[in-house]
């Protein structure tokens, strides 16, 4: 499929690529497979960058990320953090402040769905305790084995982890380390699917990616926001009050609104504009 026109072209990437699988829809490839996607402090600016186009490009609604090989992604490059200890050594740059990968403490305004095709251990583990939707092939694994290295989970995913699989389970993983297997993961609320085994991952969350596209552009940034505001821990009436009065007013009588409503009443499917909030 051709490139599709953007107000701006994608970031360069040396450490992962980028696809198009609809107009619509970003696909981000993790490609360094004989590393097992491990991601380097130049490859988490390059991702940083990569999400934040993501957001500010009009035409595109939703992201998903990947890996090539046999690994979604094994964490940080242990590699790279050793040679940065040495004596006279060049210091490591930091994260950038959405985080590693730059999803862990990322809050974008459009959802990624992660598709994990294999191992997603440590700060791959943490990429997609924070995407929207998560994905697993059957073989997928998911790990937080931080403490067996000597180093601890900071990147964000230790407190959201907890909310999402109790405190019990939280404690299980990143005190332990083990490895949780695709659908233990799917039981305990980790990931939302997991495939038949021979079927494709990144297949499935594209068709899931469709079935966003398909919806209001303002819509899906207004309500993944809502869902943020709770994410974050305070109540639910002061989360709704404040998205009534933020986004949902700039997006109360906007094209798409109008669009949605005359499509309904004349029984045809909705022509959406890009999202301008």
């Amino acid at each position: 499929m051709a490139e599709p026109s953007f107000q701006s072209p994608p970031p360069p990437t040396d450490f992962a690529r980028i696809s198009f699988p609809n107009p619509h829809t970003l696909l981000v490839t993790l490609s360094r497979p004989t590393s097992l996607n491990c991601i380097n402090s130049a490859g988490n600016q390059e991702l940083h960058a990569v999400w934040s186009w993501l957001d500010a490009e009009a035409s595109l609604r939703v992201g998903i990320v990947t890996g090539e090989g046999r690994a979604f992604c094994a964490g940080a490059d242990l590699k790279e953090w050793n040679e940065s200890q040495k004596p006279g050594a060049t210091p490591r740059q930091s994260l950038p402040p959405s985080g590693f990968g730059g999803l862990s403490r990322r809050r974008g305004r459009k959802p990624v769905i992660a598709a994990v095709n294999g191992l997603a251990h440590g700060g791959g583990c943490e990429m997609i305790i924070n995407c929207d939707i998560v994905l697993a092939s059957s073989n997928a694994i998911f790990a937080l084995p931080e403490a067996k290295r000597g180093v601890v989970a900071l990147a964000g995913a230790l407190p959201r982890l907890t909310r999402i699989v109790g405190r019990m389970r939280a404690m299980e993983m990143a005190l332990t380390g083990r490895n949780i297997p695709a659908r233990e993961a799917r039981d305990w609320g980790l990931c939302n699917a997991v495939c038949a085994k021979g079927e494709s991952v990144v297949d499935m969350a594209v068709k899931w990616a469709e079935d966003i596209c398909a919806n209001s552009p303002d819509s899906i940034v207004v309500s993944k926001e809502g869902i943020e505001l709770g994410w974050e821990g305070i109540s639910a009436e002061e989360g709704s009050q404040r998205l009534v009065d933020g986004m949902f007013n700039r997006m109360v009588g906007g094209e798409n609104m109008k669009e949605g409503v005359r499509a309904f009443v004349e029984k045809r499917r909705p022509r959406w504009v890009g999202s301008k909030l």
